[in-house]
């Protein structure tokens, strides 16, 4: 992410726990579905079902009602949050952070949008991806119609 950003000249980020959640439940034109964008998870997500135990190219399932694809189940998407239970502070030594979305290798009631999973930043393996947020560098144009 870091790399990205020097190369764009842009400030790119994890999402946080929070702006993850937000984005996967369809933000303000959310219909409250169990995965990212249907309550029937062969619709949007690629889980241990259905994969035949591989990722697959993104935009192959439905996306949610924003329009992102991929947000239930394929990888796990690491946050910039650090673990911690909804009702404590956030310890910052921990080495625990949080992903969210299920994978592959997972079944389905590990990729809802409301389950947390919290790990090591240092695991890495196949089912493991992360989406990025730009935080800074938009263009910002304004049309002024008359």
């Amino acid at each position: 992410v870091n790399r990205l950003s020097e190369l764009t000249n842009k400030k790119f980020d994890l999402p946080t726990e929070e702006e993850w959640e937000y984005a996967a439940r369809g933000g303000q034109k959310s219909h409250h579905y169990r995965y990212a964008g249907s309550n029937r998870i062969d619709d949007v997500a690629w889980y241990r079902h259905n994969s035949s135990l591989r990722t697959h190219p993104v935009g192959e399932k439905q996306p949610n009602e924003l329009g992102i694809y991929d947000m239930s189940g394929n990888v796990w998407e690491w946050t910039k949050s650090k673990a911690h239970q909804y009702n404590t502070d956030i310890s910052p030594e921990d080495k625990m952070y949080i992903r969210r979305g299920g994978s592959v290798f997972h079944v389905s009631k590990n990729c809802r949008v409301s389950f947390r999973y919290e790990t090591e930043r240092s695991k890495h393996n196949m089912g493991s991806g992360l989406r990025v947020v730009l935080r800074e560098g938009i263009d910002k144009k304004i049309k002024v119609h008359s």
